[in-house]
């Protein structure tokens, strides 16, 4: 059963949708935030030609990309007033290819730290009306509080 995570402020969540309205990199690519909790986050990606790589699969980029940004709003869910969130590390296995209609991840905060939060991300493709796993990541990230 999935941990159950108090957020540290009441406005958790319209500060997180604030901040993904800010990334650049999320409207370029396409990707929506489906869906935010404490400690949780979905985000998909639509299927795009011009995010594959030569076999027409979602180029393996594009998956670290969807999932980075999924586990960290995940950890920043649970991040004090006027925190920001950086990955400091992560790694991920692709465990099959990413070909189907949208990729969606799925991440979840695993250890809430004061500084260092540790999520794990699960990726898959829905295609056709089927889910199918294709990724797996594990992700820490930084609190990094305002001077």
């Amino acid at each position: 059963m999935p941990a159950t995570f108090e957020p540290r402020t009441p406005d958790w969540k319209a500060r997180c949708f604030a901040s993904f309205e800010q990334q650049p990199i999320c409207k370029t690519l396409g990707i929506e935030l489906a869906a935010m909790e404490p400690g949780f986050c979905e985000m998909r990606l639509p299927f795009r030609a011009d995010l594959t790589q030569q076999h027409g699969f979602f180029h393996a980029g594009m998956v670290s990309t969807l999932a980075d940004n999924a586990g960290g709003y995940a950890a920043l869910s649970l991040m004090p007033a006027g925190a920001e969130v950086l990955a400091v590390e992560f790694k991920i296995n692709l465990m099959s290819p990413a070909k189907g209609d949208v990729m969606i991840a799925r991440a979840r905060v695993v250890k809430p730290g004061r500084t260092l939060v540790i999520t794990q991300v699960e990726v898959s493709m829905l295609d056709g009306g089927v889910e199918k796993d294709c990724a797996l990541m594990q992700q820490t990230t930084f609190c990094v509080m305002p001077k």
